[in-house]
């Protein structure tokens, strides 16, 4: 009778925490910090102490006039850019967007994202791409990569895509479209030294035996690094032995959550993006739009439908934790997440259909309780994982109390929804 009486009690306490935090959630302050405080069922383990995951919030609300334009009013939590965070595989977003804006801005008859792409090497440690198992043909394209970036964060394809772009030409259109303290200077999932990063691929790309655009290997001299050392934990696993001592980042990739957000931002909101902009055709825009929220099953690649292996949150932080199998139809998520060296993070545009309501989020999260890198222990599924779910679903619930003067039309969007063809 007590154990029966304990579990009722504790079904009660949580419809009454639940209940609790939608009445928060409806009489929101505008405080970020005060949000995640009322909510210590979610968010408690974190915010003992921000400070130590490094966190960072931006969440932007987005409201519509009567021609249905929106109109942006962002709040932060500890947004800082002097705070590094390795932004690992977020960085893969800007370097396909840029990729598919210098296809553009060639202006080569022929040459297009499905044109084939050989990557060759003109010395060590280069390697080639001449084939690509995942397309139908078992030929590299451009198109093929982007897509492998934006279903399941693939690391080769975004390598691919910088050699393509060039270390100069990521950096400098970063800077130029004020995506301020950046730097992508580096491949990922390989070991190379900064030179060896500088120093691109040659690449040729053809039609059946016509070669119709070709790039030679090109050595930057540009040498990006921060300004003062990152100095970030305690140790390094390197080969099998531990170097003590914090890991310096400054010639780390960065992409602070700001850029980020604002790459998500003016890449679904491009009349509103000034310097920001990416000069796609709107046939790109349709494109990157379609995967960028696909599910990993919707991309048309048959390696990628296996749900135990990819289910449908696999590149899902926000709202879905990476790990749910299933979403709902109705919610779209344009997004690009980052895993690495116990950092995740996750920039979403996030679209219901049924409800009406969109908005912008991005959050970062460190969680390396022990402070070695590099020795697969990290607390993804116990910390990381979990808070960027629950982050997720507070501020969609805040937003489906939110008040607005015109509900947006997001029929723009409709067509990018499951079932539509994806091929």
């Amino acid at each position: 009778m007590i154990k029966k009486l304990c579990i009722g009690c504790i079904i009660e306490l949580t419809f009454l925490l639940l209940f609790y935090e939608m009445c928060v959630a409806q009489d929101w302050n505008g405080s970020l910090a005060d949000l995640l405080r009322s909510q210590p069922n979610r968010f408690e383990k974190v915010m003992r102490n921000p400070a130590k995951h490094r966190l960072q919030i931006i969440y932007t609300q987005i409201d519509r006039d009567a021609e249905n334009q929106p109109q942006f009013h962002s709040f932060t939590f500890r947004n800082n850019d002097k705070e590094y965070f390795y932004p690992a595989s977020t960085v893969k977003l800007p370097v396909a967007l840029l990729a598919l804006e210098k296809l553009n801005r060639l202006q080569i008859t022929g040459l297009d994202r499905d044109t084939v792409m050989l990557t060759g090497t003109d010395g060590n440690p280069q390697t080639m791409a001449t084939e690509d198992k995942t397309s139908t043909d078992g030929l590299p394209r451009i198109s093929q990569y982007v897509k492998k970036i934006l279903l399941v964060s693939d690391n080769d394809a975004f390598n691919r895509l910088y050699e393509f772009v060039g270390h100069d030409s990521v950096n400098r259109s970063l800077a130029k479209k004020r995506y301020n303290k950046s730097r992508i200077v580096h491949r990922l999932s390989i070991a190379l030294g900064p030179e060896a990063n500088r120093h691109t691929n040659p690449i040729k790309f053809v039609r059946g035996d016509h070669t119709v655009y070709e790039q030679p290997g090109a050595e930057s001299t540009w040498v990006l690094k921060a300004d003062i050392p990152i100095r970030i934990g305690e140790g390094d696993l390197i080969r099998g032995k531990l170097i003590t001592g914090p890991k310096n980042f400054s010639s780390k990739n960065c992409l602070p959550l700001q850029a980020m957000h604002d790459v998500v931002k003016n890449v679904i909101f491009p009349k509103q993006s000034g310097d920001g902009n990416f000069d796609l055709s709107q046939s790109d825009r349709d494109f990157v739009y379609r995967y960028m929220s696909a599910l990993p099953r919707e991309g048309g690649i048959a390696k990628y439908v296996d749900p135990q292996k990819y289910p449908d949150a696999h590149v899902k932080f926000l709202l879905y934790g990476g790990e749910a199998k299933s979403i709902p139809t109705n919610i779209r998520v344009f997004n690009k997440v980052g895993l690495a060296y116990g950092f995740l993070t996750d920039a979403a545009y996030v679209v219901d259909f049924k409800n009406k309501i969109e908005f912008i989020l991005a959050a970062t999260i460190y969680t390396n309780a022990n402070q070695i890198f590099n020795d697969g222990i990290y607390e993804y599924d116990e910390i990381g994982l979990p808070f960027l779910m629950n982050l997720g679903q507070a501020i969609y619930e805040l937003e489906l109390q939110r008040k607005r003067i015109h509900q947006p039309k997001l029929n723009r969007f409709e067509k990018y929804r499951f079932p539509a063809n994806t091929n």
